[in-house]
């Protein structure tokens, strides 16, 4: 992968970052959710396991994303991807090597199962298939095997890497 192209450096920091939420999970104290956050908001109980409830799902991890709520964004990751990094440390990652600000919008989606759906989001114009999980009620995106092999570096080691590549968006 040419990682020198803005667009295809910010969709690598994008699947960094979601990398980097997954591994947070596991080193943290805190207690998943058994419901999604916008269902316990709701006080409404377990999100509809539908494509539709999938890809509301997904825009929300984007938008938060997008919008510099990496924290947030982490929590959406699948318990698997919280195992991957810590949260602080996906937010220190993200923080220093994502750009924020960039809307990235879901531009398709399908069921693949009735506990999985991938969704293709789009960023400018590039575009990046990501898949969703449905877990204890919510779903959860899953993070790519490349943004896992990242995190596993911790945040430190994660983002001279990113430099090094060029794909650090504020280096």
């Amino acid at each position: 992968m040419d990682t020198r192209h803005p667009i295809r450096r910010l969709t690598a920091l994008t699947l960094a970052a979601a990398a980097t939420l997954a591994f947070a999970g596991a080193c943290s104290e805190e207690t998943p959710e058994p419901a999604g956050d916008a269902a316990a908001a709701a006080g409404a109980g377990p999100e509809q396991q539908t494509l539709e409830g999938a890809k509301q799902a997904a825009q929300t991890v984007f938008d938060r994303f997008s919008g510099g709520d990496f924290a947030g964004a982490w929590e959406m990751y699948t318990s698997a991807g919280k195992q991957s990094i810590s949260k602080a440390d996906y937010v220190k990652l993200n923080t220093v090597c994502s750009r924020k600000g960039l809307a990235i919008q879901l531009t398709s989606a399908r069921m693949e199962g009735t506990d999985k759906a991938v969704v293709i989001a789009k960023q400018l114009v590039a575009a990046q298939s990501y898949t969703m999980v449905y877990e204890n009620g919510a779903w959860k995106l899953e993070p790519a095997k490349e943004g896992l092999a990242l995190y596993k570096m911790g945040a430190d080691k994660a983002i001279a890497a990113q430099k090094k590549a060029g794909t650090c968006a504020n280096a």
